[in-house]
Parts: structure tokens; sequence; C-alpha cells
């Protein structure tokens, strides 16, 4: 129950996380870095086919004829008169992207009306002011409309009688980049006014027998997606003082779509578009791109943001569970697979004509990987800490915190040899207590006395071997060195006699019962370190030294301390001891051992 219960905890927790991060995207904290992306990532630039033509109103026009606002009307007469020379020499169709509103001089107008009506190939501009109106509800209220058409500016009547009719509208996203057309304008008495790249397109096929154009899928507001072909400069641009002045013949323009517009940076004409955050595209230029794709039929279709908001969520609770407690070589390839993924996916659904969020994904993935490697490692040193803290109560903390500095290295098998002291503890009589005892009475006692002797070991800077049934070893000088390491252990042995009295009247008043110890202290060279196998090894001291502080523990009797000559010399006068009269004869030894007995340690000890 408890672990369905974590994984409970643990789903909820991720869904929460994957909710949170998508509502987040849903609200458009990512939109304008989005954008930015998807317009590097997938605008791409494609030769215009030829067919599509600018005359600029640039520098040079304005040098030589002069400034904008001096121009009358019959410049643009003239423009017209030098592209329409005959029925058959000219252009297909010419886009007039100049808005020419009201009546000025007669003649002049007249001229102009007259040079746009020659053919009939002439499209005028028209445009939109637009703003917020207050627009009945049907329910008796009133409802803000922001796109609402507040003004409306249109070719004076002469002029509008004889050409065709498009709106010049640009309307930029909210981060400053024009990257959609509003395909069409409709007014508020309900005509639809097509854009001049639209009517242009129309015409232009027209003129050439061809299918009529296919129009691409709008959004609510009337925009599509428009797909860049050129960068600002790409498009073949002739100055209106090069028409005037015949240097471009007119059979240059013949049979093409031509816009004729402003294409200096004065005229106040020029936008940032989404194949270009940092040069200003000209309008016209904005017009030539959204024909050529109209001609191309390169639609693409911005995919539903509901859509792709269910698609973020479900692709980060797989971040999420594909990195929760993992491996940074796994969570790192799940970050990357999704990341680099998730563009890669972008890109190739864009040349199938789909638009999705690039970024919404890999930001998502990032900060959920980068979230949960902080998390897996606060959780692993966590435990960590949890572990060292528990092997610290079976081993003396200076080896747990020599294997933490040495890392994987102290986990090899092998040794040193090292000057070590060692001491072997002995229950006297325990054998005698268990026959009269309960278990569970004969575990607490034992339990007692362990704890006894692990105290006295790990305060005295020991390294608590191991138990032998009622017996520990444990020794001193290793794994860290330490001048009084004989001393230490002395000190050691001697708090063990002096708790095992306390502890032996305490278990008397309880059980009845009582138990004493028998130690043994022997020094000399030892090989200490992980023996064992890889999978299964304990970090001991073995040889010579080891087996005769076990002999001098086994003669020792109750609440004795033995110490070898060894041990006696190295401590001096630091010990108050008692030389046994007799050699002790041990196994394994030819010779026998001249044995101490330790009755205390002097206060300058």
């Amino acid at each position: 129950m408890e672990k369905k219960a974590i994984g409970w905890r643990r789903l909820l927790t991720m869904l929460a996380i994957a909710g949170g991060l998508t509502l987040l995207a849903g609200l458009g904290v990512l939109d304008r870095a989005d954008r930015t992306a998807s317009d590097a990532l997938c605008q791409r630039t494609d030769a215009f086919d030829g067919d599509i033509m600018v005359v600029g109103i640039d520098q040079r026009a304005l040098e030589q004829i002069g400034p904008y606002d001096q121009w009358g009307r019959d410049v643009m007469a003239r423009v017209l008169e030098a592209l329409n020379q005959s029925e058959d020499c000219r252009p297909a169709v010419i886009g007039l992207d100049v808005l020419y509103t009201g009546e000025t001089d007669p003649e002049l107008d007249a001229w102009l009306a007259e040079a746009a009506g020659e053919y009939g190939n002439v499209v005028a501009a028209c445009a939109a002011g637009f703003g917020s109106e207050l627009i009945p509800d049907g329910a008796g209220d009133y409802a803000l409309y922001t796109d609402a058409i507040v003004a409306f500016e249109d070719a004076f009547p002469s002029l509008r009688a004889v050409t065709g009719r498009a709106h010049i509208n640009t309307m930029m996203d909210a981060d400053g980049i024009l990257r959609h057309h509003m395909l069409t304008l409709r007014l508020p008495d309900g005509e639809e006014i097509p854009s001049m790249a639209l009517e242009l397109a129309r015409r232009y096929r027209d003129y050439w027998g061809e299918e009529p154009v296919e129009l691409p899928a709008v959004n609510g507001r009337g925009f599509w997606y428009l797909p860049y072909c050129g960068l600002p400069g790409d498009i073949e641009v002739r100055s209106v003082a090069e028409v005037l002045s015949g240097d471009v013949p007119a059979e240059y323009f013949a049979g093409k779509a031509v816009l004729v517009g402003p294409y200096a940076t004065g005229l106040q004409d020029s936008y940032l578009t989404a194949i270009d955050h940092a040069k200003p595209m000209y309008g016209v230029e904005y017009h030539a791109n959204a024909i050529q794709a109209l001609l191309w039929g390169n639609y693409k279709v911005e995919a539903g943001r509901g859509v792709q908001l269910a698609v973020l969520f479900l692709l980060l609770l797989l971040a999420l569970a594909g990195s929760w407690r993992r491996s940074v070589r796994v969570s790192t390839g799940l970050w990357l697979a999704l990341a680099g993924g998730w563009i890669l996916l972008a890109r190739g659904l864009y040349e199938l004509g789909w638009v999705v969020r690039v970024l919404w994904v890999p930001a998502g993935a990032t900060l959920i990987y980068g979230g949960c490697l902080a998390v897996n490692y606060i959780q692993a040193a966590a435990e960590r800490r949890q572990v060292t803290n528990t092997f610290k109560r079976y081993v003396a903390p200076e080896i747990v915190n020599e294997l933490l500095k040495e890392g994987s290295k102290a986990l090899e098998l092998g040794g040193e040899e090292r000057e070590i002291a060692v001491l072997f503890v002995d229950v006297r009589g325990f054998t005698a207590i268990s026959e009269k005892l309960k278990p569970t009475e004969v575990v607490e006692i034992l339990n007692s006395y362990l704890t006894l002797i692990a105290d006295c070991i790990l305060r005295s800077g020991g390294t608590l071997d191991k138990f032998i049934g009622d017996a520990a070893m444990a020794f001193w000088g290793a794994p860290v060195k330490r001048e009084d390491y004989v001393l230490r252990a002395a000190r050691a042995a001697m708090d063990m006699v002096a708790g095992a009295g306390e502890l032996s009247r305490e278990l008397e008043r309880r059980f009845g019962q009582t138990v004493s110890f028998g130690i043994g202290i022997h020094m000399g060279k030892a090989v200490v370190g992980n023996v064992g196998s890889a999978k299964r090894m304990d970090y001991t001291a073995i040889g010579d030294t080891v087996n005769t502080a076990s002999r001098l523990e086994a003669n020792a009797p109750r609440e004795t301390v033995y110490i070898s000559r060894e041990v006696a010399d190295a401590l001096g006068d630091l010990i108050e001891k008692e030389r046994l009269p007799e050699l002790l004869k041990v196994k394994n030894k030819e010779k026998g051992l001249e044995v101490f007995k330790l009755l205390g340690i002097r206060e300058n000890g």
C-alpha cells in the first residue's frame, strides 16, 4: 500500500508539473521567443520566378524628380504610359502601392485615370484604418471589437472607375514582425476587397490563361501565414527614373506582374519581416513575396493552439517519467531526443505545410531536465548522507570519510602494510548466562555490552573491524594515521573495563546476572585494506599482529587487560602496568610472550 501511495503521489506531481508548464505556454510566456525561433528555423529564401517586378520610387527618382510630396499625379500617369506602350507590349497587371485619394488637379487627375484605364490592367490601392469599437452583441449589450474598421481610404472616383481595387493593409504581429497577410478586407457594408497580392496574382493567372489562384486557409481574422521566398533586396527593382527616361524598355515588363511603390527609406513604407528581423523590407517587396506564394500555392497552416498544448502536455509527462530518478546519461539522452527531435520535426512539418511552436517542447523539456537533475542530485545527496550515517553505525566514521575521499579507488580489493595497534575483547561467562535467560533478554544484554564496546572504540578514534558473536576486534592507526594510536587503544580498553562495571551492576539489578570483559592488545605491522570479493568485502587487518592480540585476549582473565611487551614499551610511563611472572605460551609461537597487565593510564597520558 505504501508503494502504491508513493506511485500515486509521484503521478500527481508529474501531472501538476506538466500541467503548470503547459499553462505557462498557453498564457503566452514563450510566444515572442517562439515566433523568433520559428522564423529563424523555418523561413527560407527561394528565387523569385522572374515574372514579378518592382518599379520603385527610390532615391534616384527622388533626386531627379524632386521630393515625393511635391510630385503631381502626372508622374504616375507618365509611368503607366511608359509601361503600357501598346497592346502587344504591356505588363499582365500593374499594382499601384500608392494611395490616390480625393481629387486634386482636375487635369492631372484625368490624365492619371486615362493612363490607368487604357488597357484595364491597373489595380489601384485602398486601405482601411482599424481601431476599437463597441458592437451590439445581440443580447442587449455591447462587446468591444478591437479589429473594427474606423476609417477607409479609396482611390478618387474617376481612377476607381477604370481600375481594379485592392487593399494594401499590412498588420504586424504583437512583436512588431510582419508574418501574416490579410487575404481580403471586409467593409462594414459587407463588400469584400482582395489584397493587392491576391488581385495581382488572379489577374496574372487570367492574363496567361492559367487556373485560378487556389486560396489559402485563413484564421478567424482573415490572415494567413506568409512563407517568404526573398530577403529585402532580392526582388528585381527598376527605378521610376529609369522607366521615365526609357533606360528600361517597355518590353522588359511585358507579361509580368509589376508593382509600383515606395522604395526609399524616407517614405516610411518598410517593415521588419519574419525572414529578416534586422533589415526592413519595403511594402512593395512584401506584396511581391505574397504574390509569389499565391502563384506557387505554397501555403502553411498554423497548427491549432489547443492541439499543440495537448501534445506539449503529453511530451512533458514523457520527459518527467523518463528523467525522474534516472541516471544523468538516460536523462540527457531523453532531453536531447525531445528537444532536438522536436526542432527537426518542426522543420519537417513546415516543409509539409504545418507551422508548429518550435520552443514549447524544447523549453519545457529543458526545464524538466534541469529540474530533475537538481532533484535527483539533492535526493542522491540525502540518500548518501543516510547511507553514510547508517554505515557509520557499523564501522568507524574515519573509514567512511576516508572511503568518501578516495571514491571508487577505496572500493578496490587490496591493502597496504601499516603499523597498527589491535584490540580484541570478549564477554566472559556469556554462554552460561544465555542458558538461564530468555532469548530476548540474552539479546538485550548482548546488545548493551556490544554498544558499550563500540562506543569506547569509536570514541577513541578506533576502527571497529567486526563483531564475532560476543567478541569484537578493533584497531588503531588505519585508515587514519595517528601518532598516539597505541595510547588510544589502551584508553579504549580501560574505558571498556570502567563501563563494564557500571553496566554489570545495572544488569544484575534487572536480570540477576553479571558479565565482564577479557581484553588483549598488541601492536606491530599488519596488512590493512579491503579483503574479500568484488561483491562482498570487509575493511580489515590481517597478519601475525592480529593473531597475537587475539591470543592475548583469549588468555586474559575477567576484568583484565593483557598487553604485549611491544605495547608496554611504546607507552612507557604513560601507563600503570604489572608484568606477569611467567611467559605466556600461545599457539603457533615457539617462544613464550612477555605479557603485562594494564592497570591504568596516568593523568599525563
